[in-house]
């Protein structure tokens, strides 16, 4: 047998090196991706699209509240971020059941700041352009005072209802509510889907026992909050203090 497949093989190679070598020319055209093509639209598409673009283009120039004072971005705290922290955590407790303790924004997400003056729906989506939905997590005290830790080595954080103290770098002191935090303690964490998986070095949210989560997306709470605030405040009460 093995003779057998050894001739078929011997075969197989020579019919096959004594085909003639085939040769196959291919012609080819470069078409430029550039500016030259601008010219070409699907202008039915366009003339579909021109109505909602127009409708989207002034809902975003609806102003819906004030700022008298520049809500900024700042380390390791700012009244952009305390402003986007209280305003997720009053959203919070408006639609989840039980009691929501604190909640946690990454400065990272916030994509602008607001100068004194009309805060527009624009303006709200220039802040948040993400479509990070609320939840609300159920954390052990000793994973929320690593968290801490870890915020003080991030130097800051948008927190709300928390004090964290840090002196070079290390965590001296957190609190929620004015009261220290209980390391066998459980609290609820508002914040965004994306971070409860850890992302922003926030690897502690990952050990929620529980978590519920809204649906609604925050940038839409945001909007929801700045109508019924109407003025913003503009906030540094020290909540967070690197020494």
């Amino acid at each position: 047998m093995r003779k057998i497949l050894v001739f078929i093989f011997l075969i197989a190679g020579l019919l096959y090196g004594c085909q003639r070598p085939q040769v196959r020319v291919d012609q080819s055209t470069s078409i430029p991706v550039d500016a030259t093509l601008d010219s070409i639209q699907d202008t039915a598409y366009l003339t579909f699209l021109a109505p909602y673009i127009e409708a989207l283009d002034k809902e975003g120039e609806v102003v819906i509240a004030h700022a008298d004072q520049p809500l900024l971005y700042g380390e390791p705290e700012g009244t952009l971020m305390n402003w986007a922290s209280d305003a997720l955590l009053n959203q919070a407790r408006k639609y989840y059941p039980g009691r929501v303790d604190i909640a946690i924004v990454n400065k990272g997400g916030l994509r602008t700041e607001w100068q004194a003056g009309d805060i527009t729906i624009r303006n709200l989506y220039e802040l948040m352009p993400f479509n990070n939905v609320l939840v609300v997590l159920t954390l052990q005290g000793k994973d929320l005072l690593e968290l801490c830790q870890i915020f003080v080595e991030d130097y800051g954080q948008g927190i709300a209802n928390m004090t964290i103290i840090g002196e070079e770098r290390q965590l001296a002191e957190a609190r929620i509510g004015g009261q220290p935090i209980n390391p066998e303690a459980f609290y609820t964490v508002a914040t965004s889907d994306y971070l409860a998986g850890g992302t922003d070095h926030m690897i502690p949210l990952t050990r929620s026992i529980e978590t519920w989560t809204c649906g609604r997306i925050i940038r839409d709470l945001y909007i929801d909050e700045a109508k019924q605030q109407q003025s913003l405040p503009a906030i540094l009460d020290h909540r967070f203090i690197i020494l």
